[in-house]
Order: structure tokens, then C-alpha cells, then sequence
């Protein structure tokens, strides 16, 4: 069950993380040239697949739950990086893109950093995910 549980973990992550970090990096530079479409299409990626980002702790509490680790510092502090990179994403990043699609003359660095700033907290929680200091798991 932990094999299938961390799989799914880590196919959420890559399948609904991965996109809304390169469509949020990309939506500056689109800004830029002020390309409404893309900017539409990138918005809409963002978007959705936060949503479907939701899997992605659902089944990481449900692995933590199934290794016996959800009280483990890496796993608390994964969880606490987690909900600041949702936070981040739900508070400033699509809010400023939505503003920016109705906007045209928003500043792309008004973007840049919050989307700097969910993609470097995830990066984060990807290392501790892999190295997970202080594990008893074994690995």
C-alpha cells in the first residue's frame, strides 16, 4: 500500500505541480509581450491544475499516514512549506494574473517574485521529500 500511496504522491506532484510552475514562470514574459491569449491559456493552466494540485498532499498525508513518519520533522516542515507554496499561489500569484488580464500595462515583476517564491518553496519540499533529514524510514 505505501509503494501505491507514495507513487500516486509523486505522480500528483509532477503531473499537477509541474505545470503550474512552468505556466506561472512563463506568464511574465508573456506580460511582457503582451500576448492576451497566451496569457489566457497560461492563467487557465495555472488555475486548473491548482486544483488538481489538491491530490498532491491528500496522498502525501495519506503515505506519511501509511510509513508512520506524520510526526517526523521533515514531514511537519514539507506540510508547513506546502501550505505557504498554496498560500502563495491562491493569495498572490493568480490574483495578480487575473488582475494582469484585465490590466494590460501590470508590471511583470509584480508577478515574478510570488511566482519566483512558489516555485523555489516547492523546490524546497521536493529536496526534503528526497532527502529527508533525520528519516528512520531506512532510505
Amino acid at each position: 500500500m505505501t509503494k501505491l500511496l507514495l507513487s500516486i504522491h509523486v505522480l500528483a506532484a509532477i503531473l499537477a505541480i509541474g505545470p503550474v510552475a512552468v505556466a506561472a514562470s512563463m506568464f511574465p514574459a508573456a506580460l511582457r509581450r503582451a500576448d492576451l491569449p497566451a496569457l489566457r491559456v497560461l492563467h487557465r493552466v495555472c488555475r486548473v491544475y491548482a486544483a488538481v494540485g489538491i491530490a498532491v498532499p491528500v496522498f502525501g498525508f495519506a503515505t506519511a499516514g501509511v510509513m508512520g513518519v506524520t510526526g517526523q520533522a521533515w514531514v511537519i516542515v514539507s506540510i508547513g512549506l506546502t501550505a505557504v507554496a498554496a498560500g502563495v499561489l491562491v493569495l498572490l500569484v493568480l490574483p495578480r494574473q487575473v488582475a494582469a488580464l484585465s490590466t494590460p500595462d501590470t508590471s511583470p515583476a509584480s508577478l515574478a517574485m510570488p511566482t519566483g517564491l512558489f516555485n523555489l518553496l516547492w523546490a524546497t519540499v521536493t529536496v526534503l521529500m528526497i532527502i529527508r533529514p533525520g528519516s528512520t524510514t531506512g532510505a
